[in-house]
């Protein structure tokens, strides 16, 4: 089993100080590679018992077998684009490429789902449902994702905001967060500061921080209420988009279903209104 997966897999028994170890095992593999257990310890601020601890937590024999293990699977692992492009040159040759890739899909959104907890799915569809005011934060990479998560989810609920720090003055918006309100915070590896910092301020103004990421130790887990952890087989955003949009739409359906009336009456007043001039004749009206 990898490291990070191993990680991943006894990361809720770890004690507080031992998921600091885990985080910074993951984040800095260069140091453990050549530094001390004592060493690490002093870097992250815990004992050096602690770092040995989290060693024999995850089965492994002592912090040597950490190191190696550390070597083999972290320090000389590709670049993510890379890896992204080898995985799919190994099906090249296989006949129905395409078919190949979208099977390769399937199997992502699978492990996604093994790995999301159902309390915390509920929990999010209620803290989504009876908000205020719903704030969407994705960039980069992940800004598609938000764009369309705030497009979708505001179909079905009122009031969702889509955080564009190019074009708005994020301080005053988060100035308007409060008890009643949500933010929902995308962010993939490579982890953005600023997607990290706003996710804090919103919580320090009292809002519910929902965080969706590609692990549990991803640095906005430190600021987020609930985490959702999207499974990609490499830190790769082009891999994990297809299991990503399958569970923000997991999402907008169970507000759907939750706010059941409100939905309907949103649609009917949707439906009332004159957009003859929005649509070619003969086309489906959306």
């Amino acid at each position: 089993m990898k490291l990070k997966e191993l990680v991943h897999e006894h990361f809720h028994n770890l004690s507080k100080s031992q998921k600091k170890v885990a985080t910074y095992v993951l984040d800095h593999p260069r140091n453990v590679a050549v530094s001390s257990a004592q060493e690490i310890g002093a870097m992250i601020g815990v004992s050096e018992t602690t770092v040995i601890r989290f060693c024999y937590s995850l089965g492994l024999s002592g912090y040597s077998e950490l190191q190696k293990t550390t070597r083999e699977q972290l320090l000389f692992q590709e670049s993510s684009l890379h890896t992204y492009q080898q995985s799919k040159l190994e099906l090249e040759q296989a006949p129905n490429f395409y078919e190949q890739v979208m099977e390769q899909d399937c199997r992502t959104i699978q492990e996604t789902i093994k790995q999301i907890n159902e309390t915390d799915y509920e929990t999010a569809i209620d803290q989504l449902s009876k908000a205020q005011t719903v704030y969407i934060l994705g960039l980069r990479s992940s800004h598609a994702a938000a764009s369309w998560l705030s497009y979708s989810l505001g179909l079905v609920r009122h009031d969702v905001r889509l955080i564009r720090t190019e074009a708005e003055d994020v301080i005053r918006t988060l100035s308007t967060m409060n008890d009643q309100s949500v933010l929902v915070a995308i962010s993939f590896h490579r982890y953005l500061k600023e997607t990290i910092r706003i996710a804090e301020l919103a919580r320090d103004q009292q809002a519910y921080v929902i965080a969706i990421t590609d692990s549990l130790l991803a640095p906005i887990q430190a600021h987020s209420d609930v985490l959702f952890p999207i499974y990609s087989p490499n830190k790769s955003t082009l891999d994990a988009t297809t299991s990503l949009f399958s569970f923000m739409n997991a999402l907008v359906a169970g507000v759907s279903v939750k706010e059941k009336e409100h939905f309907e009456k949103r649609q009917q007043t949707y439906q009332s209104l004159n957009s003859d001039f929005l649509f070619v004749e003969g086309a489906e009206k959306q």
